[in-house]
């Protein structure tokens, strides 16, 4: 397993994430033990959880997936100081999450005690903001004038930036988290946090996660560059475009148990006639070059310039297997480019 350094926290975490939204619902607590186990022996130290997980969201099952982690660090806690645990705070929306409100610096107390009690942890190593309290472009939204920039309190987003990152101090002084990030953020508001971090002495975020990968790559290179020069991880998320990239929905498939047949939040909006031409390319590509298609969309991830560690996740250890596996195997020079004329025909898939 390769390492790299987190940002500015210079955490050394795995170059493969274990991702867990699917535990709770798709997953069971025997499960995801297993997934752990499996995960923790490859050499991966790094868990990425939310307190809205699993995925899709509900009422009834928000929370749990913190719960089985908790449960399984509670058996392995001699694991404990070697692992890097990172999960998130919900941002507004959710109802049934401080009744769908803003995020606010009182607000990232208490769920990050929330958190910590579900984890049965004494501190998180990452702390994230889970989306902005501003409407952000991500999950389908980046399209021109989808977001009413213009309309947007600049000032009145930065007060509550102050808030937000005044409550992760208290929580950083008082040692429940280590370090801080962001996720389905932009460089706007990367460039603002650091600003009011170097400004008021309050904790600089060192990481962002996003959406990233061969049917969706709009954050190379301008939000990667900032993410670079200024030391914040990278941390793609959903680096199979939620499974597509694996070519299990080409014409419209739905294996049964699969994500896309539950209930999606935001729709399917991956799934698109040019989505659908694309992944058919690179499933044909992956087999020329003895990938599967899985490997191939996650070694690619891992070969771009920038990237620190890759969020992956998995609903049965044969993916979870196929996916780790992906990262032993280089692309070469040659491949990367039949890659890019791929993505030169689909730049924009969804």
């Amino acid at each position: 397993m390769e390492f790299s350094p987190l940002g500015a926290s210079k955490i050394s975490v795995s170059r493969v994430c274990l991702g867990t939204m699917t535990w709770g619902i798709q997953n069971t607590q025997s499960e995801a033990d297993q997934q752990l186990d499996y995960a923790t022996n490859q050499g991966i130290n790094f868990i990425d959880t939310a307190e809205m997980y699993p995925i899709p969201p509900n009422q009834e099952t928000s929370g749990q997936t913190e719960v089985i982690l908790g449960n399984w660090l509670s058996e392995n806690n001699k694991k404990r100081k070697d692992l890097v645990v990172a999960t998130k705070v919900a941002g507004p929306g959710l109802q049934w999450i401080r009744e769908g409100s803003n995020i606010t610096g009182s607000s990232v107390i208490q769920a990050v005690n929330n958190s910590l009690k579900r984890l049965q942890t004494d501190y998180i190593d990452l702390y994230q903001l889970h989306w902005p309290n501003r409407v952000s472009p991500h999950f389908g939204k980046q399209w021109p004038n989808q977001i009413p920039l213009t309309d947007v309190n600049s000032a009145e987003q930065v007060d509550q930036m102050h808030d937000i990152l005044s409550g992760l101090s208290q929580c950083v002084n008082d040692g429940k988290i280590r370090f801080c990030g962001l996720s389905d953020d932009t460089p706007w508001g990367i460039n603002t946090y650091l600003k009011l971090a170097q400004e008021h002495n309050l904790p600089r975020m060192v990481s962002i996660q996003n959406e990233f990968n061969l049917l969706h790559s709009k954050d190379w290179p301008y939000l990667i560059e900032n993410c670079v020069h200024e030391d914040i991880a990278y941390l793609p998320w959903s680096p199979l475009a939620s499974g597509a990239l694996s070519g299990k929905y080409i014409n419209g498939a739905r294996p049964q148990g699969s994500r896309w047949t539950l209930m999606q939040r935001n729709g399917l909006f991956r799934d698109t006639p040019i989505a659908n031409q694309a992944i058919k390319q690179y499933c044909q590509l992956a087999q020329d070059h003895n990938f599967t298609p899985a490997e191939l969309a996650l070694a690619w991830c891992n070969k771009i310039d920038g990237v620190t560690s890759t969020i992956i996740g998995a609903t049965n250890m044969a993916q979870l297997k196929e996916n780790i596996n992906a990262f032993t195997k280089p692309v070469s020079d040659e491949l990367f480019s039949q890659i890019e004329v791929i993505m030169k025909q689909y730049p924009a898939a969804f």
